[in-house]
């Protein structure tokens, strides 16, 4: 069995890939996928689904949720993979049971490859990363305060990767095939300064000298609207090789 959190939660067999359509449910395997291996307090998962206000009896309310998650996750011949403790429930899983440590392991050993110089193998651990992403995480789930934490790490996490990939694309000579991937993270993280400078780069040594230049405008204008700021030294530094080779 499988967890698929990177996406809408689901759960993956070799028979079939189900995904949690009833809200409360998908909050609680949430939660206990987060904390796996670790005892999440009744108080916990109340919190997470009803907020600051819950209703009278929750503590019934979670007994049931625990009761159908269980089945949900019922496979033959399988262990329960959630576990009653005092006051809490935790849930047992490997660590290649979830599509995240995928993520995580393949970001660590691209890494690795950058600091010795292989970039080729590099690119192809964070390709491989990315392609793990099948739209925004948890994208079925309600985010209490706990999903919310996790999915803020998260997204740093896959903007990190969303980088780092292009960084090594570009120090590979990629420049032309990453100006439309690139086009849509700018799109996509107006403010993130890093994607700019990876579009300019790649306009610039595809000979599109005065699209780069554009792009710094561009940056320019949003980071003044948004944040009140110039754009940073890199991309200062950047437009004046562009002016300086025209």
């Amino acid at each position: 069995m499988r967890y698929e959190i990177l996406g809408p939660l689901r759960v993956v067999d070799e028979k079939r890939s189900a995904p949690l359509r009833a809200q409360k449910l998908a909050t609680v395997l949430a939660v206990l996928l987060i904390r796996s291996d670790q005892v999440v307090m009744a108080e916990q998962l109340t919190r997470e689904i009803w907020g600051e206000l819950p209703p009278q009896r929750t503590t019934a309310g979670i007994y049931v949720c625990i009761s159908r998650l269980r089945k949900f996750l019922d496979r033959p011949g399988g262990k329960d993979p959630i576990i009653t403790r005092p006051g809490g429930y935790m849930l047992r899983r490997a660590s290649t049971e979830c599509d995240f440590d995928a993520f995580e392991r393949l970001v660590s050993d691209g890494r690795k490859h950058v600091r010795r110089g292989a970039h080729a193998e590099a690119a192809g651990c964070f390709e491989q990363a990315l392609a793990l992403w099948r739209g925004p995480a948890f994208g079925n789930v309600q985010a209490g305060p706990i999903v919310a934490g996790f999915l803020k790490r998260l997204d740093e996490m896959r903007i990190e990767c969303a980088e780092m990939s292009a960084e090594v694309q570009l120090e590979l000579g990629r420049h032309q095939e990453l100006v439309g991937r690139l086009r849509s993270l700018v799109a996509e993280f107006p403010l993130r300064e890093t994607f700019y400078r990876q579009l300019m780069l790649a306009l610039y040594r595809s000979e599109r000298k005065s699209e780069a230049l554009g792009i710094y405008e561009s940056a320019r204008r949003v980071l003044d609207r948004e944040l009140g700021l110039e754009p940073g030294r890199k991309l200062r530094e950047l437009r004046h090789t562009v002016l300086a080779s025209t």
